[in-house]
């Protein structure tokens, strides 16, 4: 009930300031999915490493432009949204030295080993993009 309230009150002053409509309209939003391993310590494990991000792959996220990336989870299945100034070159974002930095390359590394492909995915593709099929959208 308290996180309710929370998101309540976050939504209206976002509406209030006109928050969700500068959003929409100042951001692009990509959507990608990955499957995670089948094993249940591992899944635990992948967790643990969400719980608590390393500062330099934020920093690395921050840096390279990245307003907002949020995950989400259903099983071994993982959903990832990230919001970018509208515009913005996605593979010229992930080139970028900051998301290159050893200590992002080795959380790249290990967040390897407890992802696989999608089915259905090219070989050796993990996150792939997902497609818009639907969007809802109120004037109010």
């Amino acid at each position: 009930m308290k996180k309710m309230i929370q998101l309540t009150v976050v939504c209206l002053g976002l509406l209030m300031t006109n928050g969700c409509k500068e959003n929409a309209t100042h951001f692009d939003e990509y959507v990608y999915a990955v499957q995670l391993v089948d094993n249940p310590i591992k899944l635990q494990e992948y967790l643990k490493f969400h719980e608590k991000v390393w500062p330099e792959v934020e920093a690395g996220f921050k840096a390279a432009g990245y307003k907002s990336i949020r995950m989400y989870r259903f099983k071994n299945y993982v959903t990832m949204i990230i919001q970018v100034p509208k515009g913005t070159d996605l593979d010229k974002i992930g080139k970028t030295k900051e998301l290159h930095t050893v200590r992002v390359t080795e959380w790249n590394a290990i967040m390897a080993t407890y992802q696989k492909g999608i089915p259905g995915a090219n070989e050796g593709a993990t996150w792939v993009a997902m497609d818009k099929m639907y969007e809802f959208k109120s004037d109010n």
